[in-house]
């Protein structure tokens, strides 16, 4: 399908009853987490797939016409850039462009509720019963969500070399000590104003002033804003990979420098990219020392394959077309999306090793580099051995009965809550 797949007009097309549909989507108790672990089980036993991936966390928001759906309130949404009312979901994607055309899907994401839904009062239990929000269920941040998931695919075995996130990840002392915390390598967007040591910083002890406690005082040198540091750093033009547009090449400012965390010193890599725009991006990696620079700035373009799962959920895989209203609806959506996710990559993956590229192609074509199989083209292939009923023109017009009748009886509903006359 191309459009309209909302719950009724895909149980139209494969001839299932509507409420079926709804009630498998709204009500059936299956677990959304139990898909989650099959696919993250299925890549762990990929081979191929062992080695050169990267967890990616982002967010994306789609926008509500009302507040009637669970998590939806005025909120920013990215994709509008602006506040809006909106329904947004934290994410989680591995990538791994080490392999043949390259790799990368959805594998986990959880609808944040902002704290709006938790108002303990009489109006928003209500609400909160009508979409059955589990009652047990606490708000938490978008960060508290985003290290939920990564501590599950930690703990899952999941193979990934970095864990890559926005400025809005990782501005958070906290997130970053929790995956310090466990072991793994991040590169974590940082907003310009971010300070950082250029030498190691030395602590002496101060007691503060008409008190007895003490606390630590940084005494040998100053923090500097990261925007401030371009002169300072060792800038190079880099190589990163080939793409249908050409080289991604731009010149990278790398430095080693430090940050105090809750009285912690911490080692890092400052990363700085001059994109094509003239504008820099900044980021903070706490990997070792001796790691090369090339390997720092390939770390640094890694977050550009969860922008292109999320096109892609939303270009081809209806994940913006949802148009129930209950908690369980947006789990069980959104488990199947990250399904049929998993599903184009791994098709992709087994195109890519049965039909390797004829090397005389980049000679015929001039060309030094091939397009990847596109999610789009696995649709069209689909479409072809699982041709879309056709309708006879008894069955359309049965059709065009029922949604009139459907819209009628929608009129009637709406002038009823509305408590609007007609003339």
């Amino acid at each position: 399908m191309q459009s309209k797949r909302h719950y009724t007009a895909i149980a139209k097309e494969q001839g299932i009853a509507p409420q079926n549909m709804q009630h498998f989507m709204s009500n059936s108790p299956w677990s959304s987490e139990t898909v989650y672990q099959q696919v993250q089980s299925e890549l762990k036993a990929t081979r191929e797939l062992i080695n050169g991936g990267v967890l990616l966390l982002d967010e994306s928001a789609n926008e509500k016409a009302g507040n009637n759906s669970a998590g939806a309130a005025k909120q920013y949404n990215g994709r509008m850039g602006k506040v809006e009312t909106s329904q947004v979901g934290v994410f989680l994607c591995y990538a791994n462009l080490q392999v043949a055309q390259g790799f990368w899907t959805w594998i986990n994401g959880k609808l944040y509720l902002p704290k709006c839904w938790f108002i303990q009062d009489e109006a928003h239990e209500k609400i909160r019963n009508k979409l059955e929000i589990p009652g047990d269920l606490t708000f938490k941040t978008k960060i508290e969500l985003a290290w939920e998931m990564i501590e599950e695919a930690h703990k899952n075995g999941l193979p990934f070399e970095i864990i890559a996130f926005d400025s809005l990840y990782g501005r958070s002392e906290w997130l970053r000590g929790k995956i310090r915390s466990i072991g793994h390598t991040y590169m974590a967007e940082v907003p310009a104003n971010t300070k950082v040591y250029l030498e190691k910083p030395e602590f002496r002890i101060i007691e503060s002033q008409g008190k007895r406690s003490k606390k630590p005082c940084v005494q040998n040198t100053e923090s500097l804003r990261i925007d401030k540091l371009h002169e300072k750093l060792e800038w190079e033009v880099l190589t990163i990979r080939t793409t249908e547009r050409g080289e991604l090449q731009d010149p990278f400012g790398i430095r080693r420098v430090w940050t105090v965390e809750k009285g912690e010193v911490v080692p890092h890599w400052l990363v700085v990219r001059q994109e094509s725009t003239n504008r820099f991006s900044y980021a903070l990696c706490n990997g070792h020392a001796d790691v090369l620079k090339q390997q720092l700035a390939w770390w640094k373009c890694q977050r550009y394959f969860i922008e292109r799962a999320n096109q892609d959920a939303k270009s081809e895989l209806g994940w913006d077309e949802l148009q129930a209203q209950k908690y369980r609806s947006f789990e069980h959506h959104l488990a199947l999306v990250v399904l049929a996710s998993w599903y184009v990559a791994l098709t992709k993956f087994q195109w890519a090793q049965d039909h390797p590229r004829d090397p005389q192609l980049f000679e015929k074509l001039g060309t030094d580099a091939l397009p990847a199989l596109s999610m789009a083209n696995i649709r069209e292939l689909l479409r072809a051995v699982m041709p879309l009923k056709k309708l006879t023109p008894l069955q359309a017009t049965e059709l065009v009965i029922e949604r009139l009748e459907g819209r009628a009886r929608s009129r009637k509903s709406r002038v009823k809550n509305h408590d609007v006359k007609i003339f």
